[in-house]
């Protein structure tokens, strides 16, 4: 079987090396020359754990290619995926332009018939807004289905995502376009992967639901971790308490400065705009939103008040700087609102990042670039972890207190055991710990 995946971005790049990883013929489109060159000399524009040597390992045993031709890619493949992005409007709305562009490109180009799946996250509506444009810019009719297979990736541990899923949700009304994506993903079915079998639109609402809620989740552990500092309990451990309830569950319970990246903002905002299109109010949501803004406020407050509320003249070091570890994606990363907001206050914010440098560089005016944790720490008043990456999880305690001018440590992920930092003889502080 050959399938087109129509961008190379997050989702394509790891949806695309995966399924050639499974012995299907996969070629990848992209417009961005500069990408598709790359591809092709076996470097991956991203950094994600184990892409580039799958990347590699399948364009060299010719079941992976890159190109930017469209038309090519569309009429020699039954299974066109839309993974292209779909970014916040101005309103707060998901922007289907891309989506659309590369529907009418099929519309015109396709010669028989096409299972045209959308993988990016799109509104409730958007397959049967795709059908219509496929069919008005068909010269003459010809059969095709279109199919809502959402990702669920998440970044660092994408590839492990894909080929050992929780679940594959799988949105369609032809029994036709099932039995093609049952054989695409005949190896999931070999492991007794659940597949979730509904409608498009059902399966569209599936992405957004399931974002809606982890996102909650965060936000509603940081405003426990908010009120845990101000009654003296530990954060941690209620989460801990409150995860060993089946029901609940662990995951998505780790306090800290809120979340970011390509999806919870995006998606949040387009389930709450979404509702307002069809006159309600997502009220838990756009708490959930709200409640996201202010921890970035609080946590830039906390750096101030850890260095006695004036940072005037004072030398911030920051470990991290990506939204989560092992990943080079800044989107709405935390740091790029705490970090600046920290500087506005007057401070010089020193910071290394394993794998976010050059972007941060590029969004964070001022930002002065370090080659390592204690490069960073030299000089500091404080010390300021961001990111959770392991390389900062076992830190030299006597080395960093050398190298400070201070001996302030604030960890926004709760990474540090207190008493452990506090014997090496810093002042530290946490997310809603005493």
């Amino acid at each position: 079987m050959n399938i087109c995946m129509v961008g190379v971005g997050y989702v394509g790049l790891v949806t695309g090396a995966c399924f050639a990883e499974f012995g299907i013929n996969v070629v990848c489109v992209d417009k961005v020359q500069e990408k598709i060159d790359m591809l092709k000399r076996g470097k991956v524009p991203i950094y994600e754990p184990g892409l580039e040597e799958m990347v590699a390992k399948n364009a060299r045993e010719g079941r992976l290619s890159f190109t930017t031709d469209l038309e090519e890619g569309i009429k020699n493949s039954l299974v066109i995926f839309i993974a292209v992005g779909t970014p916040q409007g101005n309103d707060g709305a998901a922007d289907l332009k891309y989506v659309e562009q590369v529907a009418k490109s099929i519309g015109q180009t396709m010669t028989d018939y096409k299972v045209v799946v959308t993988k990016s996250t799109v509104p409730v509506g958007t397959g049967q807004k795709v059908a219509e444009i496929i069919r008005a810019n068909q010269e003459t009719p010809l059969d095709f289905d279109v199919v809502s297979n959402p990702e669920f990736l998440r970044e660092g541990s994408a590839i492990e995502d894909f080929m050992r899923p929780n679940r594959v949700v799988v949105g369609t009304s032809s029994e036709r376009a099932q039995a093609v994506m049952r054989d695409l993903y005949a190896p999931l079915y070999l492991i007794e992967t659940p597949f979730v079998l509904t409608n498009v639109e059902t399966a569209e609402m599936i992405k957004y639901a399931s974002n809606a809620f982890l996102a909650t989740k965060i936000s509603f552990i940081n405003e426990m971790a908010n009120i845990c500092e101000k009654v003296g309990a530990d954060v941690n451990l209620v989460a801990k308490g409150m995860g060993l309830d089946r029901r609940i569950g662990s995951k998505f319970l780790h306090a800290g400065p809120g979340y970011g990246g390509s999806c919870f903002p995006k998606d949040t905002e387009a389930i709450a705009h979404i509702a307002k299109d069809h006159d309600y109010r997502f009220r838990i949501v756009e708490a959930v939103i709200e409640v996201n803004r202010d921890q970035r406020r609080r946590m830039a407050d906390k750096i101030a008040q850890a260095l006695g509320g004036d940072l005037q003249g004072k030398v911030v070091a920051c470990l991290g700087l990506t939204f989560k570890p092992n990943t080079d994606d800044m989107r709405e990363s935390p740091s790029l609102a705490i970090l600046p907001a920290v500087m506005r206050r007057g401070a010089e914010v020193r910071a290394y990042d394993p794998a976010g440098m050059a972007e941060a560089m590029e969004k964070m005016a001022g930002l002065v670039a370090c080659d390592n944790s204690y490069h960073a720490a030299e000089g500091a008043d404080c010390l300021v972890l961001m990111t959770e990456w392991n390389q900062f999880r076992n830190l030299d305690w006597a080395r960093l207190k050398q190298v400070m001018r201070g001996k302030v440590v604030v960890d926004l992920r709760n990474v540090y055991a207190p008493e452990k930092v506090r014997q090496a003889g810093f002042t530290y502080i946490s997310v809603g710990r005493p």
